[in-house]
């Protein structure tokens, strides 16, 4: 399958981060989008919140100039952590009063997020979510559709 240099890029990033532990939805350098940045913590300032998908008058000035950090715009970068942020089981935006994970760096909690971003990455260069593992098991004349490369 043929992908985008940025979202190749991305899902390395993600993927080193998830296995070294070095995913963290609340530090701002350690979420999806601060690893996608190279661990940089000056996207937070693109918005108010952390999670919000309302850019700050910052991250307009930067959306509207087609400004793009590692190939992704401003507005993309708050998706994808919202997406992230959610899907860690996080109520929106992060506060400690709002609701959270009890253990937000359980793999568990950590894969479910990242397999929205991933999804979401793949939408977003229109490539098919390399996550779906579904063709896998199609069959046609009780014989497998596909064949599974693990000579990897």
């Amino acid at each position: 399958m043929k992908t985008s240099k940025r979202l190749e890029q991305a899902l390395k990033k993600l993927y080193t981060a998830f296995h070294n532990n070095e995913l963290n939805p609340e530090c701002c350098k350690q979420c999806a989008v601060g690893n996608i940045l190279d661990n940089a913590d000056s996207w937070k300032h693109l918005s108010d919140s952390h999670g919000v998908l309302e850019l700050n008058y910052i991250g307009k000035v930067h959306e509207t100039l087609g400004r793009r950090f590692n190939g992704y715009r401003p507005l993309e970068l708050l998706k994808i952590e919202n997406i992230f942020l959610k899907a860690c089981g996080y109520t929106i935006p992060l506060h400690y009063k709002n609701e959270k994970p009890k253990n937000p760096t359980d793999k568990d909690v950590l894969f479910n997020g990242l397999s929205e971003v991933v999804t979401f990455l793949c939408y977003l260069d229109n490539v098919s979510n390399v996550m779906d593992y579904t063709k896998l098991f199609e069959f046609e004349n009780e014989k497998p559709k596909y064949t599974l490369d693990l000579s990897g």
